[in-house]
């Protein structure tokens, strides 16, 4: 009969975690998002990594109307932390679903 030892250096390694891939990064962020605003992200307009994280954009419906053009859409920054946990998020815009942005940057 052989006899198990728990080896602590066996735990050390199943305890370092790899890097988050971008995509479980962005399905992550947008479950936790949806979890906390009960609001689902239709797009995601920015992902970026950040110096001690990541920063996405997501566009979610915020209300909707007939039509559907006159839905009111709205922009959040989403933040997150090096292991993907979000951190926060606030509201940047909102707009109807049927109308350009007017803004331009240049």
């Amino acid at each position: 009969m052989t006899e198990k030892t728990n080896d602590d250096s066996t735990h050390a390694v199943e305890d370092e975690r790899r890097p988050l891939s971008p995509g479980e990064v962005l399905r992550t962020a947008r479950a936790e998002f949806t979890d906390l605003t009960g609001l689902s992200a239709e797009s995601v307009s920015r992902f970026e990594r950040t110096g001690d994280g990541w920063a996405l954009e997501v566009e979610v419906l915020e209300l909707e109307r007939v039509p559907d053009t006159m839905s009111l859409m709205a922009t959040y920054e989403v933040t997150l932390d090096g292991e993907g946990l979000l951190t926060g998020y606030r509201r940047l815009r909102r707009y109807e679903r049927g109308r350009a942005d007017s803004s331009h940057r240049g």
